[in-house]
């Protein structure tokens, strides 16, 4: 617990110092975020706002982390060490993304295949590790089977489960990229799943059948490897994405650019993954499932009929479209995203229970 407890006030308190100071390295540098000319006309203020702000809590957690360890006396574990290299290594490709577009002056980035090359790499390496290093029980930090709130069915083999964890990498990653579109809007949104992915660790922990022999009932355990420290590493990107948010909230002083949503959307999957909960992360991380499916269909209606849908996608400038304020929208957002963390949570404990 004391882990959990130190990860995440280490994380806050990084980003609470240490984004103000980004900030003006940043803006002495000139880079500053581009705005599209298409999108809603208040957002033609928040051009020249510095970005790769994600540069910020990517740090932070990664630092309160490795003091985290240092302070308790534990050693890292291989699933969150896992989550860790994921959430930087999609964190780097959406740097390149950055800043590419911001120094070099091109407005699209890193181009579509280059970027896609770039997180199927980092995916790669992530799945495929995640598979190995098995435990002195047998326990490797993913597991081959599909799971929502534990592991069901079948294996799927090793190919298969590369494909599937690639699939949920780049679609939270791109998910998460698709709601950054509003002052905190994602980085609030993020804080309430890791919140969740916190209690989930937790709760893995102190029923895992590592623990069956102090259970009063060691036939309901939960078979995660390592489900504390995943609590910790959730634990301080929480704490990390809080103390940004201060700083990112309405009117934002730094936008989190690719360089942060790509490493928040990894890090869901992430923990998803090595918790066992692949497919209760639908529910955990609903808001960006939402905005991911309000793109799909406009994109695919318009195609099809030559309508659109909404006025604009993603979903929160359709209603920005619609007169509702900036903070409007990200407030009942937020609820949305609220919501499916209590429900996914109760998914959770309800399927444990039923288990």
């Amino acid at each position: 617990m004391n882990q959990i407890l130190y990860a995440g006030a280490i994380g806050l308190f990084l980003t609470l110092i240490g984004t103000p100071l980004l900030i003006k390295l940043l803006a002495r540098k000139g880079y500053g975020q581009y705005i599209r000319d298409d999108g809603p006309r208040e957002h033609a203020s928040k051009r020249g706002t510095p970005t790769m702000g994600g540069i910020a809590f990517i740090l932070a957690t990664l630092v309160a982390y490795a003091l985290t360890k240092i302070l308790t006396g534990e050693s890292p574990t291989y699933p969150g060490v896992l989550v860790l290299f994921l959430m930087a290594g999609m964190g780097v490709v959406g740097f390149l993304d950055d800043y590419i577009k911001i120094v070099k002056r091109r407005s699209l980035g890193l181009r579509a295949g280059a970027k896609m090359a770039g997180q199927l790499v980092v995916g790669i390496v992530f799945a495929v590790l995640a598979i190995r290093f098995a435990d002195e029980r047998g326990q490797t930090p993913a597991s081959l089977k599909l799971s929502f709130v534990t592991d069901f069915g079948w294996t799927i083999g090793p190919v298969l489960f590369v494909v599937w964890a690639l699939f949920m990498i780049l679609a939270m990653s791109n998910g998460v990229n698709l709601t950054d579109g509003l002052d905190g809007l994602a980085t609030g949104a993020s804080v309430m799943v890791f919140g969740g992915y916190t209690f989930i660790g937790l709760w893995q922990f102190q029923n895992s059948c590592a623990n069956a022999m102090e259970l009063t009932d060691p036939a309901s355990c939960i078979e995660v490897r390592d489900p504390l420290d995943l609590a910790v590493v959730a634990a301080a990107l929480m704490g990390a994405c809080f103390g940004f948010l201060w700083w990112n909230t309405s009117p934002a002083k730094i936008f989190m650019g690719d360089t942060g949503s790509l490493a928040l959307g990894g890090a869901l999957a992430g923990l998803a993954i090595c918790s066992r909960t692949e497919l209760l992360l639908v529910v955990l991380g609903g808001l960006f499932v939402l905005i991911t499916l309000s793109v799909i269909i406009q994109v695919g209606s318009f195609k099809l009929t030559g309508r659109r849908v909404f006025r604009m996608a993603p979903l929160q400038h359709h209603f920005e479209l619609k007169g509702w304020s900036e903070v409007l929208v990200v407030v009942r957002f937020w609820t949305i995203q609220g919501i499916c963390v209590i429900v996914g949570l109760g998914l959770f404990y309800t399927g444990w229970a039923a288990g």
